[in-house]
């Protein structure tokens, strides 16, 4: 039977993020698995290793187009918090690019004594400045989510003084115009959800005290958030308003700077706007007038018409049983569009002449691709990012409409590949559905120490990528890596989503557990040598395996978890995430989460394979009391958990690249000594 948690929860206490007594405990069980995992020559080399790739010169800068020009954060060795940098796209496809320097993060840092994190950049995009002249830059203290928000001034390469800025907190900012930005903020009782994101939007006016600037739209408190953002490609001022009613649904208002109209579309659809344009992305099947349109379509038509009450849509895409859309990105007159087959990629680029939408297939010829950027302000041109579990990135450039896309960057190969393969499976679940998963590594090489990540949560895919940390850590020592494509992601669109959503949350377990099984029947591995990794929502899964299949599993690797499901939502976002699980305060809710949530179902007498949990104390996303507790629990029992928390890094957990390349090689030294070579 499960257990009630209530005040009297001997671990409680761990929840209190920066007392003193939890933070000593934190201190005492960082000590034991640096002093248990850090001391051998493996350790040594695994962690150079990794640093070295994490910082090598040659890497690929990846880039974003903003004006004229393309900008790019750069981290090594000697710029650990990193270099905002800038130069021409031409410049840009020469061997050694001539950067100018934007901001220095670490001189900046040290200048202000402040742990400053990079956490991004809104542009001005809109009125005489748009183009490349004012920025809102948003800096966090040790990687945590909530940020400062300052404005930068993009000519004189420094912040504006007296200008926009807002002080630490999760807030939602975004330019009007040169003079005017949408911002939501916690100023003070009420302006903030229950979820902590903003709840209020106010639009404030350069030189006006933000308490005066005037709240123009106010969404519910148990609601997740508000936010507005203005639609540059539009003729003259429109934003769109969203009010998150969940983490699925949400209502969307039209703002002209006086008027705010509903947009009439399904609240869980995926909406945008461009210049004439509307596109929807159906989530659930959505009829209009006597035509039905399946969850997962794309579909278009001009917003004048929309608004006046015309539901002429036209279909861009329509997915079957083994194909889903998976993104859809606009250049400045036509989309790209990434398809999923079977989690394998393929793009189709969408123009629109003589009235009609044409399209354009590139096909398997280029691996698997997304779309790393797109230049929707300027022209057609777009970005590709092509890569595979052994296959280095490759950088492509395409204009719509234009010839085939051209190779910017190569990256280089960080880990000898040879004789290493990349095969897909499928495994049976327990309800008879077919699962895919990946399996990388020797096919000839028997069964051998095994690496099992999942995800399986908030429909986001996991497809195959180039992954250096892996490859030097497991992959180039002999390991075979594995990645379970299981329900509750997107890989075959909203349907693979919604069937473990809530009370069908099991199905993603029980299909884990089956390609697990499957790794086990195919002599790809055995029990003892198979370990398993995830983070986030997949670190509850690395909970749910632990305290629900432990037989099936050698080793557990568990990151900034969720895993006390009774208080989640009490504990920093957690109440946004209650579309995703349920609620526990529900009796309905907690009868189904009561039987998975790992917290609750540690068992004395059951044996647990070894445990390593990681997180960080700054992570303002997932609360650390989730790990923090679970290791107590599972300590008090005698199990075998190792704990280790950065005290930086939000929910990253690490704030730089030294932190990174430490945190996975203490889980790639507890790994090999449970499942591989038990020698340091």
């Amino acid at each position: 039977m499960t257990e009630t948690i209530t005040g009297d929860d001997a671990h409680l206490w761990l929840e209190d993020v920066a007392g003193e007594r939890a933070l000593t405990w934190v201190r005492e069980r960082n000590a034991e698995t640096s002093s248990a995992l850090t001391g051998g020559d493996r350790f040594t080399d695994t962690f150079e290793g990794i640093r070295a790739v994490l910082d090598a010169d040659d890497r690929i800068p990846m880039i974003a187009w903003h004006g004229e020009r393309v900008y790019n954060l750069w981290k090594d060795g000697e710029h650990p918090r990193g270099l905002w940098r800038r130069t021409t796209l031409e410049d840009y496809r020469r061997d050694e690019p001539a950067w100018q320097t934007v901001l220095d993060l670490d001189a900046l840092a040290a200048a202000e004594d402040e742990n400053w994190v990079w956490q991004g950049v809104t542009f001005l995009r809109t009125g005489p400045l748009a183009g490349e002249h004012r920025a809102l830059v948003s800096l966090s203290r040790g990687g945590a989510d909530a940020a400062v928000v300052r404005e930068f001034d993009l000519d004189a390469l420094e912040f504006v003084k007296d200008g926009f800025t807002l002080p630490e907190a999760k807030s939602d900012v975004g330019w009007i115009d040169a003079d005017r930005v949408f911002v939501g903020t916690d100023t003070g009782p009420g302006s903030m959800t229950s979820s902590g994101y903003p709840r209020q939007i106010r639009v404030w006016t350069r030189g006006q005290a933000l308490a005066d600037a005037p709240v123009i739209f106010e969404a519910s408190p148990d609601d997740v958030a508000a936010r507005a953002g203005i639609d540059p490609s539009a003729d003259g001022l429109r934003a769109v308003i969203r009010r998150s009613v969940d983490f699925f649904h949400a209502e969307r208002y039209l703002y002209d700077g006086t008027t705010l109209t509903k947009l009439d579309v399904p609240d869980d659809a995926g909406v945008d706007l461009h210049r004439e344009w509307l596109l929807v992305r159906v989530r659930t099947d959505w009829e209009v007038g006597e035509v039905t349109h399946p969850a997962g379509s794309l579909l278009i038509t001009r917003l004048e018409d929309y608004l006046a009450g015309d539901r002429d849509l036209t279909v861009l895409f329509t997915p079957d049983p083994r194909t889903s859309l998976s993104s859809a990105d606009w250049t400045r007159t036509g989309l790209v569009l990434v398809l999923l087959a079977d989690v394998q990629s393929r793009l189709e680029l969408l123009s629109f002449r003589d009235g009609e939408w044409h399209k354009t297939v590139l096909g398997a010829e280029l691996g698997q691709t997304d779309v790393w950027d797109t230049n929707p302000d300027a022209d057609e041109q777009y970005l590709l990012l092509s890569s595979g579990f052994t296959l280095p990135p490759t950088l492509r450039h395409g204009v719509l409409g234009g010839d085939a896309p051209t190779i910017l960057k190569q990256g280089p190969a960080y880990f000898p590949a040879d004789g290493i393969t990349t095969r897909q499976f499928f495994a049976t679940s327990a309800d008879g559905t077919q699962v895919p998963y990946f399996v990388v590594g020797r096919p000839d090489a028997g069964p051998g120490p095994t690496l099992l990540s999942g995800y399986g949560g908030f429909e986001v895919s996991r497809v195959p990528s180039y992954n250096s940390i892996i490859g030097r850590g497991w992959l180039a020592r002999g390991g075979t890596y594995v990645v379970a494509n299981i329900r509750g992601g997107g890989e075959y669109g909203p349907a693979w989503h919604r069937s473990a959503l809530r009370e069908k949350r099991p199905r993603a377990y029980e299909d884990f557990a089956a390609v697990a099984a499957d790794l086990v029947e195919r002599g790809i591995t055995t029990r003892d040598q198979l370990g398993i990794e995830g983070g986030s929502n997949g670190g509850l899964l690395m909970g749910v395996m632990l305290t629900r299949y432990p037989e099936l599993f050698g080793a557990i690797v568990c990151a900034v978890p969720l895993l006390d499901m009774r208080r989640y939502h009490l504990l920093l976002a957690g109440a946004s995430w209650m579309a995703e699980y349920g609620d526990p305060d529900d009796p309905d809710d907690w009868a189904y989460l009561s039987l998975f949530s790992p917290y609750q179902n540690v068992r004395p007498a059951v044996p647990y394979p070894p445990t390593l949990i990681t997180t960080s104390t700054r992570d303002d996303r997932v609360h650390p009391g989730h790990a923090r507790k679970m290791v107590a629990r599972l300590r008090e029992h005698g199990k075998d958990v190792a704990y280790y928390e950065n005290i930086e890094g939000g929910h990253g957990g690490a704030a730089d690249n030294a932190q990174l390349a430490y945190k996975w090689a203490l889980a790639f030294e507890f790994l090999w000594r449970t499942l591989g070579d038990r020698e340091a």
